[in-house]
């Protein structure tokens, strides 16, 4: 399934995950997505870049946030990226990243429920 087709079914009624079982190859690549979100690291990673004035940062202003080596971060980056996530450009010696919204609009309509104010039990 396209990301076009995908980005249809946001403005149905209710979330895909609801309305029908998704199709094998859709589900790989959300399944890979929400792998790269599964760690910690790379969870606040992507909150530091998408909350980041003008909506990218760069490997300088994310690394300080972290008590890790810059070659982890950096393999946590690439995770993200390869995930869809996060793309990227370098300008000089940085790299800059930001947030790919429409990743985060497909994790967030396969998961919303058909009543937005539906609670949990």
């Amino acid at each position: 399934m396209s990301n076009q087709e995908r980005s249809s079914l946001d403005g149905d009624c209710c979330s895909p995950l609801i309305r029908e079982p998704l199709n094998a190859d859709w589900a790989g690549d959300l399944a890979h997505m929400f792998k790269a979100l599964g760690d910690p690291v790379r969870l606040r990673l992507l909150s530091l870049v998408a909350s980041h004035a003008g909506g990218e940062a760069c490997v300088c202003d994310i690394s300080p946030a972290f008590d890790l080596s810059q070659p982890t971060i950096s393999h946590h980056l690439k995770v993200l990226r390869e995930a869809g996530l996060l793309d990227c450009e370098r300008r000089g010696t940085w790299v800059y990243y930001w947030v790919v919204p429409t990743a985060l609009q497909q994790l967030s309509s396969v998961l919303s429920s058909a009543d937005p104010t539906a609670v949990m039990a």
